[in-house]
Parts: C-alpha cells; sequence; structure tokens
C-alpha cells in the first residue's frame, strides 16, 4: 500500500480531502505497472516526427461526416493545432493558457472564437504518453474524428510518421513540494516531487462509481509501451446517458451530432456493461479507470506546454474540471520549477 504526502492544500477543503484520501487509501489497487527502474522512459532529447501521418474517422460531434487529423512535423517547441480551413487565424499551442473550457470535454482556442478544437484530450495525451515534443496538428475543422479503437489509431499514426529525437535537450518541470488539490465531491488531486530528481511520471489512480464499473484503481509508470496499451480503452457513458443522447439529446447542439456508437465508447449500467467492456483483470473490466488516467488525467498534464511533467500525480474520483483547474493553479500560485 502506498502512502503519499498530502502536502499544502492550494484549494479545496483540507478536512475533506483527508477524508478522501482514507478511503483511496483503503481501495486495492487492481493493476500494478511498474517499469524496473526510475529512469526517465524516453531519450532526453526533444523528440518530434519526420513525415506526416493522417488519421480519418467518424466526426466526434457530427457524426455523419468523416473528419481528418493529420500529425505533422514542427520545427517549434510544444504542440500547435493549426486550423486548415481558417488560414487568416494562426496556431493554437496546446498550453492551459489556450484552454477554453472544460466542462464536458477540454476545448482549446485562441484568436478567433471560430479558432478551436474539441474534445482535444484524446489527442494531446500522446504527448505525456510518447514523450513526443513538438507536433503541428493539422485540423480542417474544430470537430476531431472518432475510432472504435479509441486512441489507438493516432499512436499507429504518430509511429507511422516515424519518432525521431531532435539536437535540443527536453526540458522538464515538476510541483516545488508536494500539493494537493479538491474537489465538491470527495475527490481530489495530488501532485508529488519526483524522487532523488527522477525525470519520471508514475500515476496511482482509482475511479468509483454506483454502476457495474464500481471501485477500480491501477498504480503505472507512464512508458511508451504502458500508453499504446491504455490507448485502446475509449469513453464511458451510462446507458441512460446513451439514450437520452440519441432520442432527447437530438434536440441540443451539444449531443445533436454524437458520433458516439455502441462501438466506439462503453455504455454501462448499474449491473451490466451493454457493450463489451476491455481489460480484463480478474473479475473487473477496468476500461474506465485506464481511460480516466491515461487519456483524460494525462492529457491535462500535457498543458505544461513544451515541458514533461515529472513526478508522482495521484487522482481519486477526479474530472477534467478538477484536472485542468490543478494545472492552471499551478502556473498561478508558481508551484512549478525546472529540473
Amino acid at each position: 500500500m502506498n502512502d503519499y504526502t498530502i502536502g499544502k492544500v492550494v484549494f479545496g477543503s483540507a478536512a475533506a480531502i483527508g477524508a478522501a484520501y482514507e478511503k483511496f487509501r483503503r481501495q486495492a489497487v487492481d493493476e500494478t505497472r511498474l517499469a524496473p527502474t526510475r529512469a526517465c522512459p524516453f531519450p532526453l532529447k526533444r523528440q518530434g516526427i519526420v513525415g506526416e501521418a493522417p488519421v480519418s474517422g467518424v466526426g466526434t460531434f457530427c457524426g455523419s461526416e468523416k473528419q481528418t487529423l493529420t500529425f505533422a512535423p514542427s520545427a517549434r517547441p510544444g504542440w500547435w493545432i493549426r486550423r486548415m480551413d481558417l488560414p487568416e487565424q494562426l496556431d493554437t499551442k496546446v498550453d492551459i493558457a489556450n484552454l477554453w473550457t472544460s466542462a464536458q470535454n477540454l476545448v482549446l482556442r485562441s484568436g478567433s472564437p471560430h479558432n478551436y478544437l474539441r474534445m482535444v484530450e484524446h489527442i494531446v495525451a500522446l504527448k505525456c504518453g510518447l514523450g513526443l515534443d513538438n507536433v503541428l496538428l493539422k485540423v480542417n475543422s474544430g470537430d476531431p474524428p472518432l475510432f472504435d479503437q479509441s486512441s489507438l489509431p493516432l499512436v499507429k499514426a504518430v509511429e507511422h510518421a516515424k519518432v525521431v529525437e531532435t539536437d535540443e535537450d527536453a526540458t522538464f518541470v515538476t510541483v516545488k513540494e508536494p500539493v494537493a488539490f479538491g474537489g465538491s465531491r470527495g475527490d481530489f488531486l495530488l501532485f508529488l516531487p519526483p524522487e532523488d530528481g527522477a525525470r519520471n511520471l508514475r500515476i496511482d489512480c482509482a475511479i468509483s462509481w454506483n454502476t457495474v464499473i464500481g471501485q477500480q484503481r491501477i498504480l503505472f509508470d507512464v512508458t511508451p509501451e504502458t500508453f499504446r496499451y491504455a490507448a485502446l480503452a475509449r469513453t464511458n457513458a451510462t446507458r441512460k446517458q446513451y439514450l437520452l443522447a440519441k432520442t432527447v439529446g437530438k434536440l441540443f447542439a451539444s449531443t445533436r451530432n454524437w458520433g458516439y456508437n455502441e462501438r466506439n465508447i462503453l455504455i454501462h449500467g448499474r449491473r451490466r456493461f451493454y457493450t463489451e467492456p476491455r481489460f480484463p483483470v480478474g473479475e473487473k473490466f477496468l476500461e474506465p479507470v485506464w481511460h480516466r488516467a491515461t487519456l483524460d488525467l494525462m492529457a491535462a498534464i500535457a498543458l505544461t506546454g513544451e515541458h514533461r511533467f515529472c513526478g508522482t500525480v495521484v487522482s481519486y474520483r477526479a474530472g477534467h474540471t478538477l484536472d485542468c483547474d490543478a494545472i492552471r493553479a499551478l502556473y498561478r500560485n508558481d508551484l512549478l520549477t525546472r529540473i
């Protein structure tokens, strides 16, 4: 059982965080994937790609339209989004400063209100998970493609484009001291510095649902192998949410053209899954917690701009908004330091 230092409470109730932490401690770890050493799993030089790699799928929010995203080389540090249909707009840097909203999904925007990309979390998580530092994302709309294999097609596209080291040193940031962030529903995040200045990222993530998903917890080191394994984990929705989106949801812009179907999301109810779950471990299917840890939490961590974040991040029942509020607070309160 891992014990963590809660440290400085940046926002939220210290008492509530303490109570939630005790529940977290009592929750067993269902799967562990730790690297043999705490050495950096990525080259210490910045990584980019050589060629361009397009990947297409049904639109996430315009399910009747095919959408294409292209990974392309970039000479600038960091990840950048270029709307090819808005040539008068500048590229948007993947950075917490350009986060427009995290209410239901992460939306990055800069310049014109039209210069945005929705549901970026499942894309930019690759920055953190693959140690991929310099990338240009070319898109023709603000609606990214959606896949039956979640983000695995994106990983394969990057591999096809060929990841290479540049001549520049990678830059690393971490927290100056252990810090905690509390939400309003018994959720919290802890950020801790790495041991002995190690340049790696470890995540301990737990969720707790009152559906068949139940309680799930995983502990892992972020490596290319672990991320590729987890990239197959789909977004989940309750059966009620799915049915509402496909009926009454047709009246609302946010769900009217959802590209979600019974192949590309995990649908669950109180007692059963309505689509085939993935990641079986014992009697559980850990697809929800792997999605939460890698394609949601790591996407928020990727918003540290051109830097790689290292240390340990502990997440209990948290979601997009707490993730992003925490990253923003790290900058606002000058809690990050370069390694």
